[in-house]
């Protein structure tokens, strides 16, 4: 299905340079709000949790990430990836709490990570882990993983309201060394998709095109934006 041209407006778009974005990461620059305010919580007590092994379930862009880098500064953790070296990780959690992220969406090897929270556990260490799902709509057949699965502390993260899609735009934007007009921001939350992945998309692809044109950011080019959007999903 081809796209709408709806940003073709005679104007030349030039490519902008590509200077990067860091997502600000700090526990400051979090975005408190219901939806995030029990992962929150849990890593504000940290170490005082109710299990050493810790699951965030959310949607994607719901803030997990961000969370876990959070955690990984509080607590000295290691970031581990189970394809690799399982002796590599199990050595890791001998010594330091860990973090596996988006673990739904890779092959699990199941005796690696029923190994590793068993070393966990051992050491009276802990193990963050991230996933768009619950652990129980993990692929898993072991038996004995699926035990201590169930043992573990799952905190799910909501997805956006109104107010929280306001605040994340604000901060995508800042990101980049943005003011942006709330005008824009209303504009946005109030006919976008409801999640975080679009957000940030659709931040992404304004400043890109306003970069281009070397034009505001505006309700207009919001709108155009927008469209672009929703076509790239209904194609």
């Amino acid at each position: 299905m081809a796209r709408r041209s709806s940003l073709q407006t005679g104007r030349a778009e030039q490519l902008p340079l590509e200077l990067g974005h860091a997502a600000a990461r700090g526990r400051e620059d979090l975005i408190v709000s219901d939806p995030l305010s029990a992962a929150i919580a849990l890593i504000d007590r940290w170490p005082d949790w109710p299990s050493p092994v810790v699951i965030l379930c959310g949607p994607a862009g719901a803030g997990k990430t961000h969370l876990a880098e959070i955690w990984r500064e509080r607590a000295d953790a290691s970031v581990l990836d189970l394809a690799g070296s399982t002796s590599r990780a199990l050595e890791a959690a001998r010594t330091h709490p860990v973090i596996l992220e988006d673990v739904d969406r890779k092959a699990i090897d199941e005796t690696a990570l029923f190994h590793l929270i068993n070393e966990v556990r051992s050491a009276g260490s802990f193990l963050m882990m991230t996933s768009r799902l619950w652990p129980a709509a993990w692929p898993v057949s072991l038996p004995d993983l699926t035990s201590r699965l169930k043992a573990a502390t799952v905190v799910e993260i909501g997805g956006p309201d109104d107010g929280l899609l306001a605040q994340v735009i604000v901060k995508l934007f800042a990101d980049r060394q943005i003011a942006i007009d709330p005008k824009v921001v209303d504009y946005l939350v109030a006919r976008m998709e409801r999640s975080f992945d679009a957000a940030s998309w659709l931040v992404a692809e304004m400043d890109r095109v306003a970069l281009s044109r070397r034009v505001r950011l505006t309700t207009s080019l919001a709108s155009e934006v927008l469209a672009r959007y929703q076509d790239d999903r209904a194609s």
